[in-house]
């Protein structure tokens, strides 16, 4: 069975790539990934806040003992001491692409330009075959526009894609009023790929401690409806390839998935809860489901119940909502 697929310009043997996650923070983590049968990973990612600790760490050496008798030179930092965390991540990169075969995607969290133009050139050359930017950003100021917030989205797109070659995605939350509209800006930005969707971890209240907590909530498979949905409504209105991510349990759910039009399917909760060899169990549902079904591969089903392929392309939209309540009893 032919599982191969094409996302970023990347040639994978199957559509399954562990996305961002701590699975992925020792490069042995990264080797036994492949070895379960990963086509490609997501490092897990370099956060805004690293790089910004970093810069301020770098500019307290340089400004240590400023003041003090030239002659003491060993105030300033000896090179050793300026690796921090974003460097030790970049070094990840270089010692992961020695260590496996597969493509190597970094992963770069943050709200604002910052310090990630920089650190996204540094991240290409220290090897990365391709680049996702996960924008975590809740815009909580009154007096903002929508439009201001997403013309970050673009900026940031725009910024990165000038000073690095190799192909990125942009991993983005369903919260714009038109969905479908800031996909075909990032998408004529020139965003390679758009990874649906990233989860905004809630917080909540202790009770007892009267404390705002910070709570994990693996995702369910019933988490894929939305990803799934918006991945066939944008299925060949972009450019951009598709990528889904979160609640997919299954090589069931892998297929729905790509019937809709994904070109890869991003798996996190699933390998946290049941281990790496999950990877390779949805790899064999998948084989024979289409083996059973008499198709010989995936570009062959890829996109087949999009909205643009499916017999009732109303089902992705309202019509289907006053469907879906008459039905329930």
């Amino acid at each position: 069975m032919d599982l191969t697929t094409r996302y970023l310009g990347l040639n994978l043997r199957t559509p399954l790539v562990p996305s961002a996650s701590p699975l992925s923070n020792e490069v042995e983590g990264i080797k036994r990934m492949e070895d379960a049968g990963a086509s490609a990973v997501v490092l897990h990612s370099l956060f805004e806040e690293q790089v910004k600790s970093e810069l301020q760490e770098v500019q307290a050496r340089l400004m240590y003992g400023s003041d003090s008798f030239p002659e003491a030179l060993t105030y300033f930092p000896q090179p050793a001491e300026f690796v921090t965390g974003p460097e030790e991540y970049l070094d990840k990169i270089r010692k992961a692409k020695e260590s496996v075969a597969i493509p190597v995607i970094a992963s770069l969290n943050g709200s604002a330009l910052g310090g990630w133009v920089d650190y996204a050139r540094k991240i290409e050359q220290a090897g990365a075959d391709a680049l996702e930017l996960n924008v975590y950003f809740i815009p909580t100021e009154m007096d903002r526009s929508s439009v201001e917030v997403e013309q970050e989205y673009i900026d940031i797109v725009k910024a990165v894609q000038s000073e690095v070659r190799i192909p990125i995605a942009m991993k983005l939350s369903p919260f714009f009023s038109n969905m479908s509209h800031m996909a075909r800006r990032l998408d004529q930005a020139g965003v390679n790929g758009l990874v649906l969707f990233n989860r905004f971890y809630q917080p909540d209240i202790d009770l007892e401690s009267l404390e705002v907590r910070t709570r994990v909530n693996l995702s369910t498979t019933q988490d894929m409806l939305l990803p799934m949905r918006w991945i066939a409504i944008l299925y060949g209105r972009v450019r951009a390839n598709l990528a889904a991510t979160g609640g997919i349990h299954s090589g069931l759910d892998a297929l729905k998935i790509l019937m809709a039009g994904a070109a890869a399917v991003m798996l996190c909760s699933v390998l946290l809860k049941n281990g790496l060899h999950s990877i390779r169990q949805i790899e064999t549902e998948m084989s024979d489901w289409l083996a059973e079904h008499d198709y010989q591969s995936v570009k062959q089903m890829q996109g087949s119940m999009s909205q643009k392929s499916c017999p009732d392309p109303a089902a992705f939209e309202r019509a289907q909502y006053m469907k879906t309540i008459m039905s329930h009893k």
